[in-house]
């Protein structure tokens, strides 16, 4: 099935890529709505880079457009997402020096979760997850507003050289990693509080580690997606181009103002993930 191209498209209608997903044919993305994904990117590339949880905002709007499935607006999320956290990921890299032994091994394995996560997308629906998800956000929550002085300075848990510290950080890449492959929003989150709370990093280390992770998660996840045709490239190209400008703006708020401000734009995140997550397994009862 041949998509419609911009030159034969009733102005000003663009035709969705259809990278092989012939349901994609059905999928018609407005000059107006490209131009909206592209704001959207922005903001959510600004807010992801300070502390994870851009999808947050990206899917709500994918999910908007007329006939795109839940598979399809998480794919063309990905595409937007990756480009940002390629941006912040080399912004902070410039200022912050992350613990290579700890991110790089926990970003492979999380790039191999990622795709393992995405398989999983396809078959299993994300009703099963939710609740569970909401309950660790929840947690997560509490335990952040309980302890102010969480994340402030680095206290790790175990030497830096142990097989402990390691051992924590490549175990936590690999399972968030499968959870971005199944759902994604708020990687970043859960990536930035587990090294803060289990391996002991400052919130603003902790969050340019979770940045090189999630690259890794996103690329995975694509690795899975594109070949199976489920992105809409007019869609993720939009927001791919605001998340550059926004990851790159993000990256550089957080370093400028430090771990204090990363833990209050944590704490809304969280919040927001809260309530969104609640909204939608209560509508599911």
């Amino acid at each position: 099935m041949t998509a419609l191209t911009a030159a034969t498209a009733p102005a000003p209608v663009l035709a969705a890529a259809t990278a092989g997903a012939g349901d994609q044919a059905d999928i018609r993305v407005t000059l107006g709505l490209v131009l909206l994904l592209l704001a959207v990117g922005l903001v959510a590339g600004t807010v992801d880079a300070v502390v994870g949880g851009g999808g947050l905002i990206q899917l709500p709007a994918l999910l908007l457009v007329p006939g795109i499935s839940a598979v399809q607006a998480l794919a063309t999320n990905k595409l937007g997402s990756i480009a940002g956290t390629a941006m912040s990921s080399a912004t902070y890299l410039r200022r912050i020096t992350p613990d290579r032994s700890a991110t790089l091994p926990a970003a492979g394995l999380a790039l191999l979760g990622a795709v393992l996560g995405a398989m999983l997308a396809a078959i299993v629906p994300e009703a099963l997850f939710r609740p569970i998800i909401l309950l660790v956000l929840v947690a997560v929550a509490v335990f952040t507003l309980l302890k102010p002085s969480l994340g402030q300075e680095a206290q790790l848990r175990f030497p830096p050289d142990s097989a402990a510290h390691h051992g924590l950080a490549w175990t936590l890449g690999f399972l968030v990693g499968i959870y971005d492959g199944v759902l994604g929003p708020g990687t970043g989150s859960f990536l930035v509080i587990g090294f803060v709370a289990l391996v002991g990093f400052s919130f603003l280390q902790a969050t340019a580690s979770a940045k090189l992770i999630n690259l890794a998660t996103n690329l995975g996840a694509l690795l899975f997606f594109v070949p199976a045709g489920h992105v809409v490239w007019s869609l993720g190209l939009a927001l791919a181009a605001g998340n550059v400008v926004g990851g790159y703006l993000g990256a550089r708020i957080a370093i400028r103002f430090g771990s204090g401000f990363v833990r209050i734009v944590f704490i809304v995140v969280v919040g927001a993930l809260v309530l969104s997550m609640g909204w939608d397994v209560l509508r599911g009862l």
